[in-house]
């Protein structure tokens, strides 16, 4: 068997958790099978069964408004993507970016279509600020790719049920395949290397973000809600990327602002490598995750995974994956015409997110009983290997 991966995302040039889950899928998947991964960038690898290559496109004669250009560019390697003869028995998409490419694929080439949904456009209405009027056409896109999959893997039960409400599929091709984690690689460490260079004091306390500066991710009501939290321990937020100049302004606004009660908050203004966040993950106290909206929310299970308790956001894929009570403590989220594009309570869910974070930051004893509970659970729940034959499993069947 042999199946082509499509996907924006690839390393190096990953900053969401698409690029990640593509990253481990792919290697899992080529321990038994053939895996072609296409992708956006300057890849070009062939490791055993694992063959890469990054398209890339030269926009720099484009004169068209500058948020379409990323969409024109999907577009362009999208086909070019199909224009590689594609010789797999199957095409399997990751995000919007590359649905038009598993279109084309599917008629052109006659092989079935799988889309694994990390996120929905119908969801995420922030990104019009991002690609204009392109969000019109991810939203087309997505509604076409998803109507004539073979199969849409859900990463959560709440996104099956986001799946069925906003599209018409049949719910029999909407399987649920968690996304997981490399347990070797993701765990407690000593090392401290990423503290020291970030001047984190190892003798206090620290609250942890990991994350990118978007809507979706909910930030700006965590640092909004540092007013509200006590006392004694350090706030590290690993924060860069920013979708938008707008955003970018809001953020900077914001850190201002509490940096006036608290001007020993640390913010680092990247995405950092892999061991660096492991470490960061490893010695916090406690990781936040305040996301307005989130399939899966991997970053929780990176967490965990590190024995690290965690305060997260009661929406989407989170709510299977960190359990009330038992590894962290899941904040409720009211929100506004079922949007996720603000809180319907801002200041509520603020003040919410710092009760919890100030309750662990009282309580060592339950703080590490929630992180030893973390771990167990990305142990029992979520390794690649099962989630890998799963979708092997899959692929059989639409063969």
């Amino acid at each position: 068997m042999k199946v082509c991966l499509l996907t924006n995302e690839y390393p190096p040039h990953i900053y969401g958790g698409a690029g990640v889950h593509v990253d481990y899928l792919s290697r899992e998947l080529a321990r038994t099978i053939d895996v072609d991964v296409r992708c956006f960038g300057d890849q070009d690898f062939t490791r055993g069964r694992l063959k890469v290559k990054g398209y890339d496109v030269d926009l720099a004669k484009a004169d068209c408004p500058k948020p379409l250009k990323s969409v024109f560019g999907a577009i362009q390697r999208d086909i070019d993507f199909n224009t590689t003869n594609i010789d797999a028995d199957l095409v399997h998409c990751h995000t919007w970016y590359s649905h038009f490419g598993g279109i084309l694929a599917k008629k052109n080439y006659g092989i079935p279509l799988v889309i694994t949904v990390h996120s929905l456009e119908p969801l995420r209405p922030w990104k019009r600020e991002q690609l204009a009027g392109g969000y019109d056409f991810s939203l087309w896109v997505e509604k076409t790719a998803l109507e004539m999959a073979d199969a849409i893997i859900a990463v959560s039960r709440g996104t099956k049920a986001d799946i069925q409400r906003l599209f018409d599929v049949d719910p029999a091709r909407v399987p649920v395949i968690y996304n997981g984690i490399d347990l070797d690689e993701y765990r407690k460490v000593e090392t401290t290397n990423a503290l020291k260079k970030y001047h984190v004091d190892l003798t206090k306390p620290y609250l942890l973000f990991v994350g990118r500066i978007a809507r979706q991710k909910g930030i700006i009501y965590l640092v909004r809600a540092i007013e509200h939290m006590d006392p004694g321990f350090q706030i590290v937020l690993c924060a860069g990327a920013p979708d938008t100049p707008e955003i970018a302004q809001e953020m900077n606004d914001a850190i201002a602002k509490a940096k006036q009660k608290r001007p020993d908050i640390i913010w680092i203004e990247e995405m950092l490598d892999r061991q660096s966040t492991i470490e960061m993950y490893s010695h916090a106290a406690v990781f936040c995750c305040p996301s307005i909206y989130e399939p899966f929310g991997i970053i929780n299970l990176e967490a965990m995974a590190c024995e690290t308790a965690v305060v997260a956001s009661a929406v989407g894929g989170i709510k299977e994956v960190v359990v009330d009570g038992e590894t962290g403590f899941l904040v409720p989220l009211e929100q506004m015409n079922e949007s996720p594009f603000e809180p319907n309570d801002p200041e509520k869910f603020s003040r919410d997110l710092a009760a919890r974070i100030n309750q662990l930051m009282k309580d060592r004893q339950l703080r590490e009983k929630f992180g030893k509970a973390g771990r167990k659970r990305a142990e029992e729940k979520f390794g690649w290997n099962a989630i890998a034959k799963e979708t092997v499993k899959l692929y059989e069947s639409l063969l």
